[in-house]
């Protein structure tokens, strides 16, 4: 196996691979409706990597470092027969993982399980209905996402994480009715920082509140030591028992230990959340490059990595083009 490092020394370990750009939620800070609307030209399926593709993709990330693998959207249940992806997937020697908004794994959980599929984060960002109504735009409720959850934990997709963005005067009165909620259960909750992801969810650093303001919200909590080199987020002991943990992109960037790809569903290779550009791995796959060719390919693009957006953010980046992150994932 080939270490990968790039320019400020930072391995490549975790691959977040986007198998659709479509979604059955409007949340306003990932894919608002008067953009994403009825008329919006999404992805075309000769032009989404295949599960073929994408598996053959994947050995050549893990041959360079990759252990663990999450699958992301847009919503990935959309996509067709996604079991099938995740039982070639697990022939090989890597973690499987999915972030989804849940309200569609009480039908499709016990065949992700069965695949190979190891756990899931779940999307919630708010338990009341009227509010978590009022962010994801699109008629499904709390109790369809918790009855997901439920169906993850019924077949051994766990420790499942919630993870919550939270965003000022909108959902911040949710919080610890969320840590109630699971602290008892080996659920963690993970509160977000509201993040200048794409152009199109109209950021601001007036809407968004702190890893500081939330520590404040949630109090005594215990800091505990990360698991391992680049765990995205900070992780605390609830007095009650439990774990909450905090994902501080925009407060307390955690840019020099991060270790992440990211896939887009029409093979675009990007190494920052807020990039604004990827390299493009399905046109030269699809015209015949060998894997020597695409290791070639991926390793010059990871070798010159020196993302730090987070540690360089300034009050002008949101005129800064970033692609979408409908079409990467979280």
């Amino acid at each position: 196996m080939v270490e990968l490092r790039d320019t400020r020394e930072r391995p490549l370990r975790d691959l977040r691979i986007s198998v659709t750009d479509r979604c059955n939620m409007r949340c306003r800070y990932c894919m608002p409706r008067e953009v994403f609307g009825s008329d919006f030209a999404f992805l075309s399926k000769i032009d989404i990597l295949t599960y073929e593709e994408i598996d053959r993709l994947a050995g050549l990330f893990i041959s360079l470092g990759v252990e663990k693998i999450r699958l992301s959207g847009g919503e990935p249940l959309l996509r067709k027969d996604l079991h099938e992806l995740i039982s070639m997937l697990a022939l090989r020697e890597v973690e499987i993982a999915m972030t989804t908004n849940g309200v569609l794994l009480p039908r499709y959980a016990p065949a992700l399980s069965a695949a190979g599929l190891d756990r899931v984060t779940v999307s919630l960002d708010a338990l009341d209905e009227a509010t978590f109504a009022a962010i994801t735009d699109s008629g499904h409720t709390v109790a369809a996402v918790l009855a997901g959850i439920e169906a993850a934990e019924s077949v051994g997709l766990g420790p499942i994480k919630i993870n919550t963005v939270v965003k000022k005067g909108v959902n911040e009165d949710e919080l610890v009715d969320l840590v109630e909620r699971f602290s008892s259960r080996d659920i963690a909750v993970r509160f977000i920082e509201y993040m200048d992801v794409g152009a199109t969810n109209g950021w601001a650093m007036d809407d968004v509140v702190t890893a500081n303001e939330i520590r404040n919200i949630i109090t005594e909590l215990k800091p505990l030591q990360a698991q391992y080199p680049g765990e995205v987020a900070k992780r605390y002991r609830l007095p009650q028992g439990g774990e909450v943990g905090l994902i501080t992109s925009v407060t307390e960037p955690f840019c020099g230990d991060c270790t992440r790809a990211r896939l887009s569903a029409d093979g675009h290779l990007y190494t920052c959340l807020f990039a604004s550009q990827g390299l493009d791995l399905l046109t030269p796959m699809r015209e015949g490059a060998s894997d020597t060719d695409l290791l070639a390919l991926i390793e010059s693009c990871w070798l010159a990595r020196d993302d730090q957006y987070s540690e360089i953010r300034t009050e002008s980046s949101p005129t800064r083009t970033r692609v979408e992150m409908s079409y990467i994932g979280g």
